[in-house]
């Protein structure tokens, strides 16, 4: 007489099922975690690409502000360039500094540019500023 072992094959049955649900749980994991990851790089190489625009938008108002000041215009000036706001200040101090060892006095143009895109608070918000320094002959 042969021993009945069926009581063992139902109590068994339902392992194959759990072990196939946790492998189906981590790969899911692993996915989404992925998804999450290329997500982030993503965004954050976006937000590097506008930062060095902001940059260069800063750089060109400060070449803009050198050139009106060079020019004996008002250096100061609002204006927009490829959905950057850019605004220039500029402090032209009234005397000129005398060198007189080289016969001649320079004036020292503190010059200021700043870049910003999207409003502060927004998730696309980047700003920059730069500033500069140029001497004139008078």
């Amino acid at each position: 007489m042969r021993p009945d072992f069926s009581f063992l094959q139902s109590r068994q049955g339902g392992f194959g099922l759990v072990a196939a649900m946790f492998v189906i749980i981590v790969i899911a994991g692993a996915i989404a975690a992925m998804a999450r990851m290329s997500e982030t790089q993503s965004a954050t190489s976006s937000m590097g690409i506008q930062q060095a625009r902001a940059y260069q938008a800063a750089r060109a108002g400060i070449e803009w502000g050198i050139h009106r000041a060079m020019a004996d215009l008002s250096c100061e000036d609002q204006f927009t360039l490829e959905g950057f706001e850019v605004e220039v200040k500029c402090d032209i101090p009234p005397d000129a500094v005398s060198l007189p060892e080289e016969d001649r006095s320079l004036r020292f143009i503190s010059l200021q540019a700043s870049a910003q895109y999207a409003s502060p608070g927004s998730p696309d918000h980047v700003y920059r500023q730069l500033s500069a320094v140029v001497e004139k002959d008078d």
